[in-house]
């Protein structure tokens, strides 16, 4: 089978470090492990591809310009028909699947015209995001183009119910919407899991626990909470380290917070890693952590979720959107009240204080990620829904 897959979004480095970035590269190893030839069109590259990836064809969009974000998004928009003209160029394809973006309806629109199965990945309701975030041009043209590429679909894989539900506010989307949550690799977690499974094996009540975060630092991760939650531990004199693996907007603020409050020496920020980097720092946390605040509507699948529990890791997460069918409190992790660092605290310190739970919670979130969460798994369902279009045409 032929692939085309497609990201024309100008945020997403396929190649690079983000939770977005290593969706698309684990995405496209799942349709390699099972045998499909896939072409990739991207409009940012963000470095070089990983090593199982290095043999694919890949097809490099045109950069947008960078005057104003208004000027950004028409070039966009107007390079719809170029990247139409790329696919022809390479067709036939049995699947067009595309990863939503603002400005693009090329991936969908070919696959209609061209009778190819297509299918939309919908990962956050980006006009939204895009409104209450950042800046959003021409929100006119953004409408049109979602429902122009909700009408061409053949099936839509939203990540979270929460995505499901805003697709569902679209008339165009309903009846094509399927929930596949992100999933995490297996293998590349395993030697973390190990790791984490002897230290937990060996760690004494009073031994310092480490308390770790990944992800992008950003408002609505909640790190704020979290290390608000871990400095009333160490003025209860808890031995708690804190180890954050990331980087982001929220970098300086949350150095300050640490520095004003004198607790410095007990922090790490890695910085940004590469992703083949990042199951050595997971091998380092005895308690993971996903804080995220309070949302009208949490959209988000978290990958940092999935990947502590591949790691092995005991998760500390907050109770908000539909977290709680995937930690299960007390079996493969604990939930906490969101933007209440005192409640994050307590569960910290339960945990903290005691060894053999660590470890047992660890080990479920392990069997966890291999019974419900393998990349392989997502890319089976995803195939078998295009198989399902395939026989309707």
């Amino acid at each position: 089978m032929r692939v085309a897959y497609i990201c024309a979004d100008p945020g997403i480095p396929v190649f690079g470090t983000k939770g977005a970035s290593v969706h698309v590269q684990e995405v496209i190893k799942g349709m390699l492990q099972k045998g499909l030839d896939v072409t990739l069109f991207a409009q940012r590259l963000g470095g070089d591809a990983p090593e199982e990836l290095k043999n694919i064809k890949i097809r490099t969009l045109d950069k947008l310009p960078k005057e104003s974000v208004e000027i950004r998004a028409r070039a966009a928009l107007a390079a719809n028909e170029k990247v139409e003209a790329m696919l022809a160029a390479e067709a036939p394809f049995d699947l067009v699947y595309e990863r939503y973006s603002l400005w693009s309806n090329a991936g969908m629109s070919f696959a209609k015209k061209h009778g190819c199965t297509g299918i939309l990945e919908v990962n956050a309701p980006l006009i939204e995001e895009q409104k209450k975030h950042r800046e959003l041009p021409l929100e006119t043209e953004a409408q049109k183009i979602a429902e122009s590429v909700f009408a061409d679909v053949d099936a839509m894989i939203a990540v979270s119910p929460g995505v499901k539900q805003y697709l569902e506010t679209f008339p165009q989307a309903k009846g094509r919407i399927h929930v596949i949550a992100n999933g995490v690799s297996l293998d590349r977690f395993a030697p973390a899991a190990a790791q984490n499974a002897q230290r937990l094996g060996r760690l004494k009540t009073g031994a310092e626990t480490t308390v770790g975060f990944l992800g992008t630092l950003k408002p609505w991760h909640g790190l704020a909470t979290l290390v608000e939650a871990w400095a009333l531990l160490r003025g209860r004199g808890q031995n708690v380290r804190l180890l954050v693996v990331g980087d982001g907007p929220e970098y300086e603020s949350l150095h300050k917070s640490i520095a004003d409050r004198g607790l410095s020496n007990f922090a790490e920020f890695t910085g940004a890693v590469q992703p083949e980097d990042v199951p050595k720092w997971l091998g380092q946390m005895d308690i993971a952590v996903a804080p995220y605040p309070h949302m009208e509507h949490f959209y988000f699948s978290p990958l940092k979720i999935y990947e502590y529990m591949a790691a092995g890791i005991p998760v500390v997460a907050t109770r908000v959107g539909h977290l709680e069918s995937v930690v299960s409190d007390g079996i493969n992790g604990v939930l906490a009240e969101a933007e209440n660092p005192p409640a994050m605290a307590d569960c910290i310190e339960a945990l903290a204080g005691n060894p053999e739970q660590l470890r047992l919670l660890g080990e479920a979130a392990r069997k966890t990620a291999e019974r419900e969460h393998s990349w392989l798994s997502v890319i089976e369902r995803i195939l078998s829904i295009a198989e399902e279009c395939r026989l309707k045409k």
